[in-house]
């Protein structure tokens, strides 16, 4: 792909991500959205699960096309503690944080895809 095929990240599509990965995930959850400081064409997710478990997840997500995007797990910790991302736990809600993050990448189509 040509870097012509890929949506610029500007301010509007990168609000639309904040708004729209909220509404994608569990209502107690919380996200944010931000441009990477040293690659322009790569958003930094960071998800705060709400209670007890008082996880915080970070992922990557970049714009393969205007309606695709590559999701990359970066990591997870609790109370600042890195935590071990191989137990069933932790990988059951990294898919489904991914899966959250894809949902949102469709809705944000009618910005990219325009």
């Amino acid at each position: 792909m040509s870097q012509e095929e890929k949506p610029l990240i500007d301010v509007n599509l990168l609000q639309g991500w904040n708004k729209h990965l909220q509404e994608c995930l569990h209502e107690s959850d919380k996200a944010d959205v931000t441009l990477d400081e040293h690659d322009p064409s790569l958003l930094r997710i960071h998800i705060i699960t709400e209670g007890r478990s008082g996880y915080t997840f970070d992922f990557t997500a970049q714009y393969v096309d205007d309606r695709e995007i590559k999701v990359v797990f970066v990591d997870v910790e609790r109370v600042n503690q890195t935590v071990d991302e191989h137990t069933d736990q932790i990988q059951s809600l990294t898919e489904d944080y991914v899966r959250h993050i894809h949902e949102c990448a469709q809705i944000m189509q009618r910005v990219t895809h325009a």
